[in-house]
C-alpha cells in the first residue's frame, strides 16, 4: 500500500467513525435533551469527551488531507 493509499485509509476510517458518533450523538440528544450551553460549556463527562474525541478526529482529518494532497496549512 503506498502513502497516499494508507493516509487515504486513515481519512476515510476516521470520517466513518465520526459519522457513527454523530448518530450516536443525535440518538442521545432525542432521547435526553441537550441544549448548546449544556453541549459546549460542559467540563466533564460525556459531552466533553464525545466534544473533544470529535474535535481531534475532525483536525486529524484535515491534517490527512493536505499530507494526500502535498499542500501545507
Amino acid at each position: 500500500m503506498s502513502d497516499t493509499a494508507a493516509l487515504m485509509k486513515e481519512k476515510n476510517e476516521l470520517i466513518h467513525k465520526m459519522l457513527e458518533m454523530q448518530h450516536q450523538f443525535v440518538d442521545f440528544e432525542h432521547k435526553n435533551g441537550i441544549s448548546g450551553k449544556d453541549y459546549y460549556y460542559s467540563q466533564d463527562g460525556l459531552l466533553k469527551d464525545y466534544r473533544d474525541d470529535y474535535r481531534n478526529m475532525a483536525m486529524r482529518v484535515v491534517e490527512l488531507a493536505h499530507q494526500i494532497v502535498g499542500s501545507t496549512r
